[in-house]
């Protein structure tokens, strides 16, 4: 009999600036998928609400104010990760407020859409490049 799987919950932000240009951000040495690229986010802790932690996560990655009407979810993806499965929440957000800085000194970009499909990246986050994209053209 199959045991059943745990569940992570994560969530990630598409940020989009002004030119259109989504920021991605390099995962660190040290930590599982060292060097793949990702949009920035993070786990959803006990009791938190995805939106909630997606603002959380924001402040705390990249020192930047989001209120929650400012997020709008775009798509999610469901991976198996080791003895765990992976359930990723993926948002558009175009508005925040403070100047972008990585508190962990992540390597973090701001590419058109076109070039983030050629970035190494998570199995999980692939197939949310894809939604993005129909999400942002069907938008533009």
């Amino acid at each position: 009999m199959e045991k059943n799987p745990t569940y992570l919950f994560v969530v990630a932000a598409a940020l989009v600036d002004e030119n259109g240009r989504i920021l991605v951000q390099k995962r660190p040495e040290g930590k599982p998928m060292a060097g793949l690229w990702e949009f920035p986010g993070g786990k959803v802790e006990t009791g938190e609400t995805p939106e909630a932690a997606l603002v959380r996560e924001l402040e705390e990655e990249l020192c930047i104010h989001v209120e929650e009407p400012d997020i709008e979810p775009v798509a999610f993806a469901s991976e198996a990760v080791e003895d765990q499965h992976l359930i990723l929440l993926l948002y558009i957000c175009r508005s925040w407020t403070g100047r972008i800085h990585s508190a962990d000194a992540l390597d973090v970009q701001w590419l058109p859409l076109e070039a983030i499909h050629d970035l190494p990246m998570p199995p999980a986050d692939g197939p949310l490049v894809q939604k993005l994209s129909k999400s942002l053209g069907d938008a533009a």
